[in-house]
């Protein structure tokens, strides 16, 4: 069997697919933000002691295993000892939980790129209303970029209690992100690796160019003092070391079972702890490089909302007090306000109230994270720079094929224990399984494109994989280390590759990564506890903005069960193993 089972044509082709795995939207839209939330450049610090303390050493422990047992993430597991089949069991069902909804994103990326080519671009502008004498009131309390989100692309409803059924627009690009990934996974490794060389390099080459374009912006040094300028007090916050670790653990894609698919297909021989260390460097990488481009332009943003404010308040000034123009510019703008106020304070007093507070720290200080950044913020800039739809188009294509790229991985992490399994694959060739998967993950994602379904987006995003993913990862750590013994596995290791682990793998796989997960797990129930009643963001369309709601009891009640259908996985899959062997005992016994 092991010498059917298909390979890689080169080592490279694996490294590309991991890359194209692990980098994907967590680099470009989260990292950002948290470099936003919690100090800046500071922030780097925390990070970068978390990849070398918890990134690395688990992408080569799941890379290894991958390796060693050359099967998916449930026959890997089962192979190390039958009573964790079920945390195999857990990887596919939190991976199936992903892609029924990540492959959403790619479908909103597919319809901003269709939209891309229209000139003006359709989200840089109000549409009128239905008398066509201004316009529409809704995007004008809000913008005309988050009204493009919020109205014209999900048609939000008011709650997730409210619903009126599937958007059949958002629908149709959904069928379409998924025949991608179909064709794409057809044929296994063969047509995966080809699809992965593209899948990798192009997000670089798009952010080299977005590079160029932003550090050419007018305002970008304003997001990128911002950005490295540290806030050192943020070092002793303990949420700035938390979300560091979690944000090397989820953009490694940890736990989720693709970077053992991934492994499984490599050459026995090959040095996967290499592979380890220059995939997670890149990724880092990557995050750090996504931040300067992202904040580059961010800086523009809010450089231009900014002078745009300044612009405004001069005007009204200028015209309230019949001033000559040019008189008020925006270096003496506060000493002629207070000049303004002195000499003339019941006129002033009138106009008072329709000045605005102008505030470039204040537009740099919003933050922004996930979809809001991707699709509101980023479309925000590029509406304001000169051939908008280049840029447009450029940036769109971009998330897909990091979007893409990620998929192919979470399928992978499907698709893998499905075709090894002897009971599937015997009645089932590889292409109609694949096509299955696609369909059945197809169909159940049409629930995210109803009106309502960005709220159920946000309830898989958030809590389909979190500590699912924590408990998955502590139980392969103890696994390898102490159920399937450490020097076994390094013997297992040094036969296979010829390389044997030093003392940096040995520490942090027996004791400091554990123990690391488990105070994230820790903090993720502490967390939930003490929050109280879950709550989520609704859309209100009469004020133009977003508002806290507390969710349903039957949306608490999904969420339980969201979380306990793949966490149970791990003891079920344990007990129904020792009730099988009891089983087998009883019919083999000896009659009396």
């Amino acid at each position: 069997m092991e010498k059917a089972r298909p390979l890689w044509a080169n080592p490279l082709q694996f490294v590309f697919a991991c890359i194209s795995y692990a980098v994907g939207l967590g680099n470009v839209w989260r990292f950002p933000y948290l470099c936003q939330m919690y100090g800046g450049g500071s922030f780097l610090v925390p990070y970068i002691i978390m990849l070398f303390v918890e990134g690395m050493p688990l992408l080569y422990l799941e890379l290894a295993v991958g390796q060693r047992m050359r099967q998916g993430s449930i026959g890997a597991w089962r192979a190390i000892s039958p009573y964790l089949s079920g945390v195999g069991v857990a990887s596919v069902v939190v991976s199936f939980f992903l892609s029924m909804y990540y492959n959403v994103i790619n479908a909103w990326a597919f319809w901003y790129l269709f939209h891309s080519f229209q000139d003006p671009l359709p989200w840089s502008v109000c549409p009128l209303n239905g008398n066509h004498t201004s316009y529409d009131e809704e995007c004008e309390k809000a913008t005309s970029t988050q009204y493009f989100w919020y109205r014209k692309t999900l048609n939000i409803s008011p709650s997730i209690q409210e619903n009126s059924g599937v958007q059949w627009e958002p629908a149709l690009c959904l069928i379409l992100a998924w025949l991608v990934v179909y064709l794409c996974i057809l044929r296994g490794t063969e047509s995966t690796g080809k699809v992965v060389y593209f899948t990798a390099s192009l997000p670089y080459c798009v952010l080299i160019i977005y590079l160029v374009r932003g550090l050419t912006l007018h305002g970008a040094t304003n997001g990128l003092t911002y950005m490295f300028t540290p806030k050192l007090e943020q070092l002793a916050n303990p949420k700035a070391w938390i979300n560091a670790a979690t944000q090397i653990f989820f953009s490694l894609g940890l736990g989720f079972g693709s970077l053992i698919a991934f492994a499984s297909y490599n050459d026995p021989a090959n040095n996967c702890q290499k592979h380890a260390i220059i995939v997670s460097l890149i990724n880092s990488s990557t995050s750090i490089f996504a931040s300067i481009v992202t904040f580059s332009i961010y800086g523009f943003k809010a450089t231009f909302n900014y002078e745009n404010c300044l612009n405004k308040v001069i005007l009204l000034l200028t015209n309230s007090f019949e001033l000559e123009d040019g008189y008020l510019t925006a270096s003496n703008l506060e000493q002629m306000k207070t000049y303004l106020a002195s000499t003339y304070p019941s006129k002033y007093s009138e106009v008072f109230p329709q000045i605005k507070n102008c505030s470039l720290e204040s537009e740099l200080d919003t933050a922004v994270q996930g979809t809001g950044l991707a699709f509101i913020v980023y479309t925000e800039a590029i509406k304001n720079m000169e051939v908008s739809q280049l840029w447009s188009v450029l940036y769109f294509f971009m998330l897909l094929m990091l979007g893409i790229g990620s998929m192919l991985g979470n399928t992978a992490a499907i698709l893998t224990p499905l075709t090894d399994s002897k009971v599937v694959s015997r009645y089932l060739p590889k292409e109609a399984i694949s096509g299955l998967v696609c369909l059945l993950s197809c169909a159940v994602g049409m629930v995210f494109t109803m009106d309502a379904g960005s709220y159920w987006f946000d309830i898989f995003n958030d809590y389909a994989a979190t500590l699912s993913l924590l408990l998955i990862v502590l139980v392969e750590t103890i696994s390898v280390c102490y159920v399937f013994g450490l020097r076994r596995f390094e013997s297992d290791l040094r036969s296979m590759t010829g390389r044997g682990l030093n003392w940096y793998w040995k520490i942090m796989w027996a004791g400091v990564s554990p123990l690391l997960i488990i105070s994230l797990f820790i903090f993720y129930l502490c967390d939930y506890i003490l929050t109280g009643t879950l709550q989520y963001q609704a859309w209100d369309a009469s004020q133009g903005q977003l508002v806290t709601k507390d969710y349903p009891p039957y949306a608490l009640a999904f969420i339980g069960l969201l979380v306990a259908s793949s966490t149970m996985c791990i003891p079920l899959g344990a007990l129904g193993t020792f009730a099988m062997r009891c089983l087998k005992r009883g019919d083999t016994a000896p009659e009396a």
